[in-house]
């Protein structure tokens, strides 16, 4: 448990320290000038135009970030249920060896919804990422 602690404070610390470390400053808006002549009457004219930067971190963004946490836990949340499913269909199997077999065909078909369920929780994760517009 105090390994679990340690572990979830170091994610929090790295979730607020990434993003000061990503950031970028403000950039400010120039006037460049263009110049160019015209051929015929021999004058030169000067425009002017604003060049914008963006100002802004395009590469952190709270979807994005959100869809990648969503697909961890997902992951994460997987690996234990296999886990669990499988420890209890080998007590099971160790306690009562005449069921074996539909103890396994059972754990196989829930083994097959929690992987469906997984698999659709992760393309609703990539889809999210997707859609984030940088």
């Amino acid at each position: 448990m105090k390994t679990l602690r340690i572990a979830l404070l170091l994610v929090l610390a790295f979730t607020f320290t990434a993003a000061p470390l990503l950031a970028q400053a403000a950039a400010d808006k120039s006037k460049v000038d263009v110049s160019s002549y015209d051929l015929d009457k021999g004058q030169k004219y000067t425009l002017a135009r604003e060049e914008r930067v963006p100002t802004g971190n395009l590469t952190l963004s709270g979807a994005a970030v959100g869809a990648g946490l969503g697909a961890a836990l997902t992951l994460i949340g997987a690996g234990w249920g296999f886990g669990r499913i499988g420890a209890a269909a080998l007590e099971s199997m160790a306690r009562q060896p005449e069921v074996a077999g539909r103890i396994q065909t059972a754990m196989i078909v829930i083994a097959a919804l929690l992987e469906g369920a997984t698999f659709f929780a992760l393309i609703v994760c990539i889809l999210v990422a997707g859609n984030v517009k940088f």
